[in-house]
């Protein structure tokens, strides 16, 4: 049995730094077993590569356009990547 593998970078816009979005990120990406990272970007959004079946980037994804409670999302663009080279979630600085 094959599962589709996606991989998508995730940029968050809106108000979602200073709220533990990167937190609740890394907290989704581990419940779906993830590969990849998140971290800040200097022009306020937060940016993730993700990796992993279809479905449960699919739900990474549906969790980011909402993020934890505190955080406004105003938009979130998805690109097609490379998958990381590293297994497992990180946050990086």
């Amino acid at each position: 049995m094959s599962d589709d593998i996606t991989s998508l970078r995730v940029q968050v816009h809106g108000f979602v730094q200073g709220v533990g979005f990167r937190d609740f990120l890394v907290m989704a990406a581990q419940q779906h077993k993830l590969d990849g990272w998140v971290r800040n970007c200097a022009d306020g959004s937060v940016e993730a590569l993700i990796c992993g079946p279809t479905k449960a980037v699919e739900i990474f994804v549906s969790s980011a356009t909402k993020g934890p409670q505190g955080a406004k999302v105003s938009a979130v663009d998805l690109h097609t990547s490379e998958p990381p080279t590293e297994k497992g979630f990180i946050r990086k600085p």
